[in-house]
């Protein structure tokens, strides 16, 4: 299984931004949606604002692969939905990152029940 470089980590990690679409059927990437990252641990994470019934959201779990771009990288990856066992660490990555947005902004990717839409991004190989 493929690895994040310690570059990768940080460069993806520090990025404000990350740009993220998931793989149709046929292979091809639907259009790139613009949403958060956060790095906790040697893990990447992003989470679906406003619930699971986000459209990119969906289509990432449905298609369980895409490509980002985010801090120069970009890179396939694997969609992998997790829950509550990281949801501690995600929550402090993103207050520790986006606070500065403020707790109305925050609080749509934070807090109880955000750990169902949290997807960590697994690096595939070229």
């Amino acid at each position: 299984m493929a690895e994040w470089t310690t570059a990768e980590l940080a460069d993806v990690g520090q990025a404000d931004e990350l740009r993220v679409a998931s793989s149709r059927a046929d292979g091809s990437l639907r259009p790139f949606v613009t949403i958060w990252v956060v790095r906790a641990g040697d893990d990447l994470y992003i989470r679906s604002a406003y619930g699971p019934e986000n459209g990119w959201f969906r289509r990432a779990l449905a298609s369980g692969q895409g490509r980002i771009r985010a801090g120069g990288v970009e890179k396939d990856v694997t969609f992998e939905q997790v829950g509550a066992e990281v949801a501690d660490a995600v929550d402090a990555a993103y207050h520790a990152k986006y606070d500065r947005y403020g707790p109305r902004i925050v609080n749509t990717v934070v807090g109880a029940g955000q750990e169902l839409t949290t997807i960590r991004l697994l690096p595939r190989e070229a």
